[in-house]
């Protein structure tokens, strides 16, 4: 700081004063009302779900602030939502129970004026939405569930749901706290739709998860990421990005998509109808499809944005990775959640059964 000099006139001196102080007040005047005025976008999403760097950069882009909220699994969401949770502008559930909340009147349709970045949607991918004009809901990433262990832990590897049922491995291994994707394990074991709705099936999907059951430390879809990167799991029912995110610390981690096939969720962008900062919401859904975003993101996380323009921009170990570009082959054998209305009451019942036995 300069220190006034005496040649100064005592009236220049105060005038310099006084003009300091009248721009103090207003920049301070103007910092309090930008904070004042400062939005914020209150998100809800699972847990690890998009590289912070691009949330700050947004912040900065927009003069808002984003509010991150984290829920385990869509059924959790849901249900925190329908006891009267509000104040969200952004929600990432999955597909099966985006069209389960559309029919509820739960979400905003979108403003496709506001959103010219989903040009980039990848139309391959596009075509299995629920939502294919993308009315209510865009497409945010692809998810892929299969099996993670840790070489060398792990003898006699086969590329299948049943080594679940190996009981050299008891104790040691976990499948999803989720209702949908372990059944569903289960009936693709037997050769069955996911979402199939014969009780008849399910009964035999049932008799095959108790026997693997006797195997399992836990149903976890949270600290099976901990378990496996300090050795206390062997062998993991995994989605593909949080396994890639363990092999940063463990290299020793593999991953395979079951020889029977696998579950393919498709994890949307949402706008719920009592949305504050609808606007907000619009923007944000359009930064994260710039092809460019889109690309660093998945590189963070590991899990494939279906954003055709992002993918030349993927480094060569994601692109070549068949944990997250699944082959043909595997593809034509996996599904995608859906919807299967009052059928889902014979789904509780097993799960319900299953978490209760001992």
């Amino acid at each position: 700081m300069t220190r006034l000099t005496t040649s100064r006139t005592p009236l220049a001196t105060a005038q310099a004063l006084a003009l300091a102080a009248a721009a103090l007040v207003a920049v301070l005047a103007g910092a309090a009302a930008c904070g004042r005025a400062r939005p914020v976008l209150r998100v809800y999403t699972w847990s690890d779900y998009i590289k912070p760097a691009l949330v700050a950069r947004f912040e900065r882009e927009r003069g808002c602030r984003v509010v991150m909220d984290t829920f385990e699994s869509n059924e959790a969401m849901y249900a925190k939502l329908k006891a009267g949770a509000s104040g969200y502008d952004l929600l990432t559930p999955s597909s099966y129970m985006v069209s389960l909340m559309h029919a509820q009147g739960m979400l905003r349709p979108l403003d496709r004026a506001r959103l010219p970045n989903l040009v980039h949607v990848d139309p391959e991918w596009l075509a299995l939405a629920v939502d294919r004009a993308m009315d209510h809901s865009v497409p945010y990433m692809l998810v892929v569930s299969g099996i993670a262990y840790l070489e060398g832990r792990v003898a006699d590897v086969v590329p299948s749901w049943r080594m679940f049922g190996r009981e050299d491995l008891c104790g040691r291994v976990t499948m999803f706290n989720d209702m949908r994707e372990t059944i569903g394990a289960a009936l693709k074991t037997l050769g069955y739709s996911i979402n199939s709705i014969r009780a008849a099936e399910l009964a035999e999907a049932e008799t095959l998860l108790l026997e693997w059951k006797k195997n399992l430390a836990k149903y976890d879809n949270e600290q099976y990421k901990i378990g496996l990167a300090s050795g206390e799991f062997l062998l993991v029912h995994a989605w593909n990005g949080d396994v890639f995110q363990v092999r940063r610390e463990r290299p020793e981690v593999r991953f395979f998509v079951p020889e029977e096939g696998t579950i393919i969720s498709c994890d949307d962008l949402v706008v719920p109808a009592d949305a504050r900062e609808p606007e907000l919401a619009h923007a944000f859904i359009d930064f994260l499809h710039d092809p460019a975003v889109a690309a660093e993101n998945t590189e963070f996380i590991w899990y494939l944005c279906p954003n055709k323009d992002s993918y030349p921009l993927l480094p060569a170990a994601i692109r070549d990775d068949p944990g997250i570009f699944l082959s043909p082959e595997l593809r034509a054998k996996s599904e995608m959640i859906a919807d299967i209305g009052a059928a889902n009451a014979l789904y509780i019942a097993v799960w319900d059964r299953l978490k209760s036995s001992r």
